[in-house]
């Protein structure tokens, strides 16, 4: 086959080209690079979003007052006594041995410090059948769940006594130790079984062992790489846990991709009879390209969680967008270098059973895409008209979405005891369990101005209906700091626990602590952080919004040249967010069919996820779309009609599509496997946005609407010509006269 010299135009091209040339040099400089990011990032240690970072409004402003004064609140814990029967009550002789026992019992540990109890402090509940005996942890409440077992035993020892009383802690330590013991390690187990599911999936794709290994190989070094750039770049944009996570996420799905996306295309040149080296140029110039301008869109979809003002989303939204440019530059590099280095080796490994069913699978995928193309092609207008109307009624549930933060018995049911003994608190002494922080900063809290407001403060939040008691009031003299802690009526029930805490904030406050002079008193709390948090999110869906699909828009418009290619490109994937967002609240808002994804409804979406779906859906759906519409304008390039080409991009991109989307959906759905509700939602509603975008929107819609289009798809104003020319580095006149494939049309390399 001839290999005549070529201009050859294009970073990604040229970044191949030299990897190829320069194998090990390649290989050397990804190495150190990888090395240099994880140990510089080790050294420089990580550090993490603090609390007075984590919200907006008041809370972030409480969170400021309180860490500037130095005040290191411990971690609260409360036990619950409460008569079984009915018949019990606070007043008799047993119930008050009970009370003095839990006292005993937890003071005897030595873990715990400011123990109350509830005769002294009126924690008793109106029908005078439940008590609550309060204290602290010593220590450092971030690590209060390492010294809570103690405190656990004890209460449980006080249980065993006395049968006629159900006694049950709660709080934020005793929480936390029961949630890693009941779901410590789920979070973890998912994200170390991606990588052998993405494994396994792989191998089925290609057959071969070495094959299969390269993609994970290289999503993996961008991801430790990643976690040092991490550690680097904290220091700037404060990280957490949570970036982490997600970051892996991100980094595997993409790394994966774009390498199989690129591997799919080397193969394939050399099955049709290229030697190496001319296999390797061409999928440089072509899936090579595709795989620059798919993550440069990812990551300014992923820079649109900049723009939240929110330090968790920021931290998640630079990790990913690291993640993805790394992964961007090590699959135009060093992969080049990895095959040109592997030759034939890289078929090592091969399972015979598995390729045998790996060609016949490839047969009849690609006889069951044409079979559908073919349909499509010849009714483009009833298959766009179905596809649209199919996509709209799937998203039409999405108009009534509801958005909150979920509560303990949304979050994680009720099989859980302590989620039980959450609710029982709540029933008894609403909002007792979530109470409001009232935090006051004076010049001189004790001066008599002050202290009267704190006493009106404290009047008054029960007086108005806000808080039915009692209203404790902690002074930190020295810092000049006085915590107010008041529950809120509503408890659990979190649409009339922000009526009580608007109630603070717009009435009680201002009539008491804002006629006083020099004084800060911004409210926090659980409710008032949900709060805060839901607002600040919410005005920021506007300017991310715009930002990612203005970007997307014009990097799709420079890297096609055509205007219509960039406005069908945002249409579709909006509808495929669209989509997403439907069975998301189909399945966990009205709760149809949520059974059958092991979730159940629970009224409502948790906030973050829309904005977060969209970020990341916009993001991953440009991968699919880049790479076939490439195939496509490669094909018409070619000198295909845009009928012809339009039938060979899909056909051809469709083993390599749905490869990627199923691992994609693989590694997603295994997110929606946890236990806790906004880590199943987040799961399905990644895997059916995917599952879709590669099926409905790329195999029918993308095709019948460009089939509609015809010509028009390349149309771009004159007035628009001067833009720069990012378009595909394959064109006429970087083709090779001696190359031409099976049908003797020429080949660009």
């Amino acid at each position: 086959m001839g290999n005549g010299d070529t201009r050859v135009r294009g970073i990604a091209a040229r970044a191949g080209g030299w990897s190829a040339r320069h194998r090990w040099a390649a290989v050397g400089i990804w190495v150190l690079f990888v090395v240099l990011a994880m140990g510089l990032g080790s050294a420089a240690g990580r550090v993490d979003v603090k609390d007075s970072e984590q919200m907006g409004g008041e809370t972030r402003t409480a969170a400021r007052i309180i860490e500037d004064a130095g005040i290191d609140e411990p971690a609260g814990e409360t036990v619950l006594i409460q008569a079984k029967d009915g018949e019990l009550t606070a007043t008799d002789a047993e119930f008050r041995a009970a009370v003095t026992a839990v006292v005993e019992a937890v003071e005897g540990t030595g873990k715990v410090t400011g123990v109350t109890s509830p005769y002294r402090t009126k924690t008793i509940s109106k029908d005078g059948r439940s008590a609550l005996v309060q204290f602290d942890m010593r220590g450092e409440a971030d690590t209060a769940v390492e010294r809570i077992e103690p405190v656990l035993k004890a209460v449980e020892g006080v249980q065993e006594e006395h049968g006629s009383l159900r006694i049950e802690e709660i709080g934020g330590a005793s929480m936390m130790k029961t949630y890693d013991d009941a779901f410590g390690d789920d979070f973890q187990k998912a994200e170390y079984s991606a990588v052998p599911v993405a494994l396994g999936i792989l191998l089925v794709a290609f057959g071969a062992l070495v094959a299969a290994l390269v993609p994970v190989a290289l999503a993996i070094t961008a991801i430790m790489a990643t976690m040092g750039l991490m550690g680097l770049v904290s220091h700037l944009q404060p990280m957490s846990d949570t970036a982490n996570s997600v970051m892996l996420l991100v980094g595997l799905a993409v790394g994966v991709d774009y390498c199989l996306f690129y591997l799919r295309r080397e193969r394939e040149e050399r099955a049709a009879g290229r030697d190496a080296q001319t296999a390797l140029r061409i999928a440089a110039a072509t899936s090579g390209r595709a795989i620059v301008v798919s993550g440069v869109t990812v990551c300014v979809a992923m820079a649109g969680m900049l723009f939240t003002g929110i330090a968790e989303f920021e931290a998640m939204g630079l990790a990913s967008l690291m993640v993805v440019a790394v992964a961007m530059v090590g699959s135009v590099t060093v992969l080049p270098a990895l095959l040109s280095l592997l030759g034939e080796r890289v078929e090592k490994g091969r399972v015979p059973f598995l390729r045998r069913r790996r060609r016949q699978g490839a047969e009849e995928g690609s006889r069951f895409w044409t079979a559908v193309l073919r349909r499509v092609l010849a009714k483009p207008v009833l298959a766009a008209a179905v596809a649209v109307g199919a996509l709209l009624a799937v998203a039409a549930p999405a108009v009534g979405m509801k958005t909150q933060n979920l509560t303990l018995d949304q979050e994680f049911g009720d099989a859980l005891p302590i989620v039980q003994t959450y609710n029982r608190v709540n029933e008894a002494f609403p909002g007792g369990s979530d109470p409001a922080e009232v935090v006051v900063k004076a010049d001189d809290i004790n001066a008599p101005e002050v202290r009267a407001a704190l006493a009106d403060f404290r009047e008054r939040a029960v007086s108005s209906g806000a808080s039915r008691g009692p209203v404790g009031i902690t002074m930190h003299d020295e810092q000049n700091v006085a915590l107010i802690h008041v529950p809120l009526v509503g408890g659990s029930d979190q649409d009339k626990a922000g009526e009580s805490l608007d109630t603070l904030r717009d009435d009680v406050r201002p009539a008491t602590l804002g006629k006083v002079d020099g004084v800060e008193a911004p409210i926090t709390g659980q409710v008032a952080g949900n709060k805060d948090f839901n607002d600040q999110l919410i005005g920021s869906v506007v300017p991310v919004f715009a930002f990612v699909v203005v970007f997307a828009f014009l990097l799709m418009l420079l890297s096609f040249r055509s205007l219509t290619v960039a406005i069908t490109s945002i249409v579709l994937n909006l509808l495929s967010v669209g989509a997403a967002y439907g069975i998301l609240v189909a399945v966990f808002q009205h709760g149809w069919g949520a059974s059958l994804v092991g979730a159940e409804g629970v009224g409502a979406i948790v906030t973050w996820l829309p904005l977060f779906l969209f970020v990341i859906l916009f993001g991953l759906s440009m991968d699919y779309h880049v790479f076939v519409v490439s195939r496509i304008r490669e094909a018409r390039l070619r000198g295909r009609t845009t009928r012809d080409a339009i039938q060979h991009g899909v056909v051809t991109t469709a083993g390599v599509v749905t490869s990627a989307a199923v691992i994609m959906v693989a590694v997603f759905a295994i997110f929606g496997t946890l236990s806790m509700q906004s880590m199943k939602q987040m799961g399905v509603g990644l895997a059916a946005a995917v599952l879709i975008d590669a099926t409905v929107i790329r195999g029918v819609l993308l095709p019948a609407v460009m089939a509609l289009l015809g010509e028009r798809n390349w149309y771009l104003p004159k007035w628009l010509h001067r833009l720069p020319d990012l378009t595909h580095d394959e064109t006429p006149e970087a083709v090779a006269p001696a190359a031409r494939d099976d049908e003797g049309e020429r080949v660009g390399v």
